[in-house]
């Protein structure tokens, strides 16, 4: 539809909810009855591109839910995943990115650049950035992140929350402090400094602060989190203080806001029922902070509970009314819409 606003997200775990099914590319062409993002969705919803996040569970899940119901939690994290136990679902899921890609038949674009995602939204093709949410399936001596880059790697976030070779996540935690304990290892710093050679865009999202900052000194390139909130209206330990958020604008870099309830709600609950308001102060205080030019929108669509007004890809005109009602001119739409992360995205993997 030609009054969409056109959008581009950074984050979702789709091809998490496909992974293990045999017909995974062409139930997300043909659409689903269950999740949250598939082709006709994106299409309803104005979605023409995002970071398609290769994330690898801990055995037996994370039991988490029925925790975070609560006004207060603190989630144990599963135990760190050998890369010899993530190697194969990450090249799973990859592969999967690749076969939606071939099922799609010109309507997805696997990008490697912000000029092909350009050219993929120009013709209408979904753009698809292949992006890896915790680095367990890279060893330390990072011989496959090669590999993965001439595969079309061009996002990396080095931890998801639990440990691994490379660093330290913040917990599931409310409220609570990014400020949970060590930094980069010695192999993380090397990350960085290899993904800066390579044009690999560094996800800070589930950092701790000690790694984010461990980041902010070494990397020569805007500072990234895809999918968070702000601290100072969200006291979850997932979120970004007014320091980090300051260091983000300094550095020209953005924040996606992310859709997970947990992350939006003053009491830090996961509750579908949690009104877009939430939202508009996230996003009224991230811009305060970083300017007009430094937020985009993160969903976490099928790896979180979102809104329920907004409910799936196909809800997000209900969150640009929203932001209309709530004084957000056109100019400032299409930033937030596809504008500051087509920008960011050109500034860092080229």
């Amino acid at each position: 539809m030609a009054d969409l606003l056109p959008i581009f997200d950074g984050h979702n775990d789709v091809l998490l909810r496909l992974y293990g099914r045999v017909d995974g590319a062409r139930a997300f062409v043909a659409g689903t009855e269950d999740g949250q993002l598939d082709l006709p969705r994106a299409g309803q919803g104005g979605l023409t591109g995002g970071l398609f996040a290769v994330f690898v569970p801990s055995p037996g899940g994370f039991a988490y839910a029925d925790s975070m119901m609560a006004g207060s939690y603190d989630v144990p994290l599963p135990d760190p995943l050998p890369t010899k136990d993530a190697r194969g679902p990450a090249m799973a899921m990859a592969s999967l990115l690749f076969r939606i890609e071939r099922e799609a038949a010109g309507a997805v674009a696997i990008c490697r650049s912000a000029a092909e995602i350009r050219a993929a939204m120009a013709r209408g093709a979904l753009a698809a950035v292949l992006h890896m949410e915790g680095a367990e399936a890279i060893e330390p001596s990072l011989e496959s992140l090669d590999v993965f880059h001439a595969a079309g790697l061009r996002s990396i976030g080095p931890v998801w929350s639990r440990p691994n070779a490379f660093g330290h996540g913040v917990p599931f935690r409310f409220p609570g402090s990014p400020d949970t304990g060590p930094g980069l290892t010695d192999a993380g710093k090397a990350l960085v400094a290899a993904c800066n050679a390579l044009r690999i865009m560094i996800d800070l999202s589930h950092l701790n602060k000690a790694g984010f900052w461990d980041v902010a000194a070494l990397s020569d390139a805007p500072l990234v989190a895809t999918h968070s909130n702000a601290h100072a209206v969200t006291a979850s330990a997932r979120n970004l203080t007014d320091r980090q958020l300051d260091a983000i604008r300094d550095s020209d870099g953005m924040v996606g806001l992310n859709f997970a309830t947990c992350f939006l709600r003053e009491d830090g609950r996961m509750d579908a029922d949690t009104p877009l308001d939430t939202m508009l102060r996230h996003l009224d205080h991230l811009i305060s902070r970083l300017g007009e030019d430094r937020v985009g929108f993160g969903s976490d669509f099928d790896g979180a509970m979102i809104p329920s007004a907004i409910g799936s890809a196909a809800g997000l005109p209900a969150l640009v009314a929203a932001m209309r009602a709530h004084g957000y001119d056109e100019p400032l739409l299409r930033k937030l819409g596809t504008g500051n992360w087509l920008r960011v995205l050109e500034k860092t993997i080229g």
